[in-house]
């Protein structure tokens, strides 16, 4: 059986700037100089929308902030 969500369910999922900014506790800025810079998951870009997808982020969170960079740690 395939598991259908709703549109609700599919935009809890993903996180605005500001939504990661504060689960963070830094500025919008911020956020992005990370995502810049390979030291956080990257976003999903939808047209001209930034957003980040939640159980990927709770993941990153959890195992300690690893480096997302691809091509091993630095």
């Amino acid at each position: 059986m395939i598991a259908q969500t709703s549109p609700a369910d599919a935009s809890a999922a993903l996180l605005d700037v500001h939504s990661v900014a504060a689960t963070l506790g830094c500025s919008t800025r911020h956020v992005y100089r990370l995502a810049n810079s390979g030291r956080m998951p990257q976003p999903v870009r939808l047209g001209a929308l930034v957003r980040w997808r939640r159980a990927e982020l709770t993941k990153w969170l959890d195992a300690g902030c690893p480096c997302q960079e691809k091509g091993g740690e630095k």
